[in-house]
């Protein structure tokens, strides 16, 4: 395994997580200023989520529990406007929780294919 879940987690499901808030403060009806203000990031990270240039390779809206947690997460950053350090640590959450149902296994295999999903049980048992 040349790739570990910790860096699969920090390079694709965390950004793709964060992309996913963004689609759906936009679906919202905030512009992308609004978004980033309210995310603590810059308007232009914000058009690279819309534009997929950053965060696209996992497509966590075919998770209806996660993309439920987001849609939460999106309702509470809306109403209590909190710092970068609590939607930080909520997508961190959202991340290991990812990891631990497997939702990230077959996509792990795809970007490193010395890792087997019928055998590795690591983040099942680490994170489940």
């Amino acid at each position: 395994m040349r790739t570990n879940a910790f860096e699969v987690a920090s390079r694709y499901v965390y950004p793709s997580l964060r992309r996913r808030l963004v689609e759906i403060l936009r679906e919202k009806g905030l512009k992308q200023v609004e978004i980033a203000e309210l995310l603590h990031i810059t308007q232009s990270a914000v058009s690279r989520y819309l534009g997929m240039d950053r965060g696209a390779l996992v497509d966590v809206s075919r998770y209806p529990d996660i993309d439920g947690e987001l849609r939460s997460l999106v309702e509470e950053v809306i109403e209590r406007k909190p710092d970068e350090y609590y939607i930080h640590r909520r997508l961190v959450e959202i991340s290991l929780e990812m990891l631990g149902k497997g939702y990230v296994c077959s996509f792990h295999s795809k970007i490193d294919p010395e890792v087997n999903p019928e055998e590795c049980r690591v983040c099942l048992e680490l994170f489940g």
